[in-house]
């Protein structure tokens, strides 16, 4: 059974039917657009987070008002509205340009219009560059087609999402969210790793790292002695591993990393 299907399953005590033969006077005007659940969209159906587990998403990625917060796929704009509501400038991208008219009254509504922004476009082609955070509740075919894009992002970078994500991809951090949040309840904070697939020269020798995601292995060879890599990590920009019985940790920008207190260095030499 597909994914979508179990979610629609999920929905269906959810989903309202309208009455029959209830006559609308016709010098009435159409009433707004409300989205409803389980609706069709662009690869994906239309399912709102629970407000809870939007707060504990946000909570998780300690949105600020430095922040600029992106939303795939927005939707009725809650995600973006809750990180507006906390300072931050914030922007969701939704393919059907009815719940990006319905997310833009809400957030006047609510007094965000000014840092709430939303836009009708493809999640896949949009630009996020920029965002700090991704608030995402997507499914995990979405996410995979998604994740080089993630991947590319400046590393710090912090994604948090509802109960799906990308296969492979371990999560930093899971937590619950308390209250009413059904069978929604599961957010996931990743932070996306620097890049430090390659070949490494220090002062110990030569570094040589194999990465997948934010986990790491490989081999410190010094005069001619492999010694493995063992609890390799990474944490946005910052690294720890141990070979030989010693720890180290520090920071990657770009091709350097620096040892915490400047006790060791590494240039890479090669890239992977």
């Amino acid at each position: 059974m597909s994914i979508r299907r179990r979610i629609l399953q999920l929905l269906l005590p959810l989903c309202f039917v309208p009455l029959a033969g209830s006559a609308v006077p016709a010098d009435l005007a159409p009433k707004p657009y409300e989205p409803v659940v389980g609706q069709e969209g662009k690869d994906v159906v239309w399912v709102p987070t629970p407000q809870v587990t939007v707060e504990k998403m946000l909570d998780m990625a300690q949105v600020t008002p430095q922040d600029f917060v992106m939303d795939l796929g927005s939707g009725d704009g809650r995600n973006i509205i809750a990180a507006a509501k906390r300072g931050a400038q914030a922007l969701g991208v939704e393919y059907n340009a009815d719940m990006v008219e319905f997310a833009r009254r809400v957030a006047a509504a609510e007094g965000v219009a000014d840092k709430a922004m939303f836009v009708q476009g493809d999640m896949y082609e949009a630009d996020i560059s920029k965002a700090t955070v991704l608030a995402l509740f997507l499914l995990p075919e979405n996410l995979d087609k998604l994740a080089p894009k993630f991947l590319a992002l400046r590393p710090g970078t912090r994604i948090v999402a509802n109960h799906f994500w990308i296969d492979g991809w371990t999560a930093d951090e899971t937590q619950k969210a308390d209250g009413d949040c059904g069978s929604w309840c599961t957010a996931l904070l990743f932070i996306v790793p620097a890049k430090v697939a390659g070949t490494w020269r220090m002062p110990q020798g030569e570094l040589a790292i194999e990465q997948k995601f934010q986990t790491i292995s490989g081999t410190l060879t010094a005069q001619g002695t492999a010694t493995p890599i063992t609890d390799g990590r990474l944490h946005g920009d910052q690294i720890s591993f141990t070979a030989g019985g010693t720890t180290y940790t520090g920071r990657v920008s770009g091709d350097v990393m620096r040892g915490d207190n400047r006790a060791w260095a590494a240039a890479r030499v090669r890239p992977q």
